[in-house]
């Protein structure tokens, strides 16, 4: 349920309704808007009676929410939420944001190179791991702590905002010290804890979809991040798993009108990753552009036959030249910019 203040509510009467909540044994959760004060009731197992808050003061409205999320939802929060990483804007009416870099962290000299090709080209964001979750462990995990420092170089040098992965809980203030947007990968989507411990942390995440969740799973996860107040979510296309064994991965772009349309979130897409191919990247790129997405995340090198991991799917520079090219047709498109 949602408690909707009137235009010229004042904090005495917000207050009011805060301590109600909490006094009916329910979590209030306020949620940020433009136009509008608004309180989400959270904790509730049943309806809750709506005449209790219409009585008081400064209530405009009662509004029931049916999704199982409800933070995420357009039901209680209908404008589009623009998430700023220091001054780059992700989500809303702007133009699509281009991440790009290497799948891992490789050594210094090398990093800095791609980063600064990719900052040649317009690149604002630059992403790579440093903790790399890998199905087998005898392949490469990541250079760990040193990696973190080699990012937190590339930023001072370049500029770049910096985008990595967390793994687990113990690392998520080390990671947060060292880059400007945590990521969280597919095998992670559901790791409650990690998820709890990131909706307190200061800082933009990137929440991919699991390789086989649903939409209401992947919401769901989102939920637990703006329910503990980090409110500057992204959500990642990634690809999911299905019979198709001609890619690495089906890339749902089905999903991004949908999302859209339900949710107040931003979503980027992950080519890379959903196809596994690097020939295939930017086609299918271009796609998710045409869908209206808020923004592509990209493997990319400047060898990239050479890079430590995900070869197969990592483009070269002038790929990522193309890419921009491609989003500044794309972008004008009357139908891609009335996209909901």
């Amino acid at each position: 349920m949602l408690v909707v203040m009137k235009a010229n509510s004042s904090e005495d009467q917000i207050q009011r309704v805060v301590d109600k909540i909490v006094e009916l044994g329910f979590k209030p959760l306020p949620v940020p808007g433009a136009n509008r004060t608004a309180i989400c009731i959270t904790g509730n197992k049943g309806a809750v009676d709506e005449v209790i808050f219409l009585r008081m003061p400064g209530v405009k409205e009662v509004v029931r929410v049916t999704k199982p999320y409800k933070m995420v939802s357009r039901e209680v929060k209908d404008e589009d939420t623009v998430v700023d990483i220091d001054g780059i804007k992700v989500g809303g009416k702007g133009e699509p944001l281009v991440i790009a870099g290497p799948c891992s962290v490789e050594d210094e000299k090398t990093t800095l190179s791609v980063a600064q090709a990719l900052k040649d080209l317009g690149i604002k964001c630059f992403r790579a791991g440093a903790f790399k979750p890998r199905t087998s462990p005898y392949d490469f995990q990541g250079l760990g702590l040193e990696g973190l420092k080699i990012l937190k170089k590339v930023n001072q040098e370049t500029g770049l905002k910096i985008i990595t992965e967390v793994m687990d809980t113990e690392n998520v203030e080390v990671v947060a010290e060292h880059v400007d947007i945590l990521q969280v990968g597919t095998r992670n989507m559901q790791n409650f804890s990690l998820l709890r411990k990131l909706s307190r942390i200061d800082k933009p995440i990137v929440l991919k979809r699991g390789m086989s969740a649903t939409l209401t799973e992947w919401l769901n996860a989102a939920e637990y991040l703006l329910m503990g107040g980090n409110h500057n979510v992204i959500l990642c296309e990634r690809g999911i798993r299905t019979f198709s064994q001609h890619t690495r991965n089906t890339l749902d772009l089905n999903i991004i009108p949908v999302v859209k349309d339900i949710s107040h979130l931003p979503i980027i897409v992950d080519p890379s990753h959903g196809i596994g191919r690097r020939d295939y990247v930017r086609p299918m790129a271009r796609a998710a552009l045409a869908c209206g997405v808020h923004g592509l995340i990209i493997e990319a090198h400047t060898t990239p036959d050479l890079a430590v991991s995900d070869q197969a799917q990592t483009v070269p520079i002038e790929t990522v030249k193309g890419i921009l090219e491609d989003i500044k047709i794309i972008s004008k498109l009357p139908q891609v910019q009335n996209i909901n």
